[in-house]
């Protein structure tokens, strides 16, 4: 039986009740919570746009969009929305899902701090991005519902998110700045790091070793 908050259907899948368990025992409740939310304000977004992601994917990208600020990275370093992305290709192959699919996931995952882009692309990618932006910067916040808000943060809240996800934000990066090169990512360092300056693509341009 399919779980409905705020009138919003989860599926009632296999992968979905994985993705629900493994995202619960391998992140925190900080990120578990932040990622249903996001899938909620992605339903609502689709809802909007008249647009229809398909639902399972949409929710594996929403639930696996944040891993990669909490788990190991790869020997290749790398940025964390790719390593959220790889995790979340290889959950949905091992399970028979096409590659079509799961690349639908990796772009939605890799792509959801790239603004401008993902925005334009196919349902799941966009609507991911999207509500991202609702949860985490408050976009389209006006133009929710109040009743349907409010169920929502019932079973998913907030407490001090903005806080604490800034935390997380910086522990998940402080290892390995060079990867927010030419990112958002990389002003959060530079909030919070002392000493930290990102490299502009100004100076990538004047350091090249073009003469000219």
């Amino acid at each position: 039986m399919s779980e409905v908050i705020a009138g919003l259907e989860i599926p009632a899948t296999a992968a979905v009740a994985e993705a629900t368990r493994l995202i619960q025992e391998t992140t925190s409740p900080l990120i578990y919570h932040h990622s249903r939310r996001v899938f909620f304000f992605s339903l609502i977004h689709a809802h909007k746009l008249g647009v229809k992601p398909d639902p399972e994917l949409l929710y594996v990208a929403a639930m696996f969009h944040d891993t990669g600020l909490l788990t190991p990275f790869s020997d290749v370093e790398q940025r964390f929305e790719v390593d959220g992305a790889d995790h979340a290709r290889k959950f949905l192959l091992d399970r028979g899902f096409s590659a079509a699919a799961a690349e639908t996931v990796w772009t939605a995952i890799a792509l959801h701090t790239t603004p401008g882009i993902p925005d334009r692309m196919a349902p799941e990618i966009a609507t991911t991005y999207l509500g991202v932006l609702t949860d985490v910067l408050g976009f389209g916040l006006d133009g929710l519902e109040h009743d349907q808000l409010g169920e929502i943060l019932a079973v998913h809240p907030r407490g001090d998110f903005k806080n604490e996800f800034l935390r997380a934000y910086v522990d998940g990066l402080k290892n390995r700045p060079e990867t927010t090169a030419g990112t958002v990512n990389s002003d959060v360092l530079e909030h919070f790091i002392p000493g930290f300056q990102r490299t502009t693509t100004v100076e990538r341009m004047i350091g090249s070793p073009w003469p000219s």
